[in-house]
């Protein structure tokens, strides 16, 4: 790679924030993102469970801070968010991973699911942009990356509150991005497609429901969490400077059957 390319992508002397990183997606983003030389803080409901992520980002030879913070609880969220500002006093790039899921029928989702889904999903999603804003806003720069969905653009099946929480941040990445833009604040989001996680094992167990989802999918197979280290790079680097307001699909081709 000549010099130019490696400079577009790199990530050396960055800071960035990751939720949700404790395994799956979350954690495949970090590791690629200290892969390119950024320094980590990663949250996840439960500290101890980050350990696996600080393991390897310490193996490539980048920091990483683990802080517990569970997104459904705003006061949560601004204790970290006064940490990365006493330890760090900066952030450049914020992946917005985090997220739950309930499956049920709609006129048997109880509201106690619907809010716990809006508050993780959408209303912690706010509030992480909204206290990385304030920190970019003040240094002149900053990229954030939030984590959408196929049903962003989709309704799904019997997952009523978080199709309607990931419809909801296609919405909010496009608002921020008009906000921010010239304050030389790149807010994007990636929507993976169908990838083998802890969210999806009910889908994957179901031989019925994995069947006709991997016929699907032109790939004809389920993503690897690996598959989000280029985008989730490329939309933190200095490559995606002129990237605004954007939903990048990783979705190996679903969305264009």
């Amino acid at each position: 790679m000549s010099d130019y390319l490696h400079n577009m992508f790199s990530l050396e002397g960055k800071v960035a924030l990751v939720s949700g990183a404790s395994r799956g997606l979350g954690k495949a983003m970090a590791i690629a993102l200290a892969s390119a030389g950024a320094d980590l803080i990663l949250t996840a409901t439960n500290e101890a469970n980050l350990q696996g992520t600080k393991d390897e980002i310490h193996a490539l030879g980048k920091k990483a801070r683990a802080i517990a913070c569970d997104q459904s609880k705003p006061e949560q969220i601004q204790a970290v968010f006064e940490i990365v500002a006493e330890e760090y006093g900066r952030l450049d790039i914020l992946i917005n991973n985090a997220g739950t899921i309930r499956r049920a029928p709609a006129h048997e989702t109880s509201d106690d699911d619907w809010n716990h889904v809006i508050d993780t999903n959408l209303n912690g999603v706010f509030q992480f942009c909204r206290n990385a804003g304030k920190l970019m806003l003040e240094q002149g720069s900053g990229k954030i990356i939030n984590v959408a969905s196929l049903l962003t653009f989709s309704g799904g099946i019997t997952v009523p509150a978080y199709a309607a929480s990931k419809g909801a941040v296609g919405q909010l990445t496009k608002a921020l991005a008009n906000e921010w833009a010239n304050s030389n604040i790149q807010v994007n989001a990636i929507a993976p497609g169908y990838f083998a996680t802890d969210n999806t094992q009910q889908l994957r167990d179901d031989k019925e429901r994995n069947a006709s989802i991997s016929a699907r999918i032109p790939t004809g197979k389920w993503g690897q969490p690996d598959d989000l280290a280029g985008a989730a790079v490329f939309l933190s680097s200095q490559a995606s400077n002129y990237v605004n307001g954007h939903i990048l699909l990783v979705d190996g081709g679903w969305m264009a059957r």
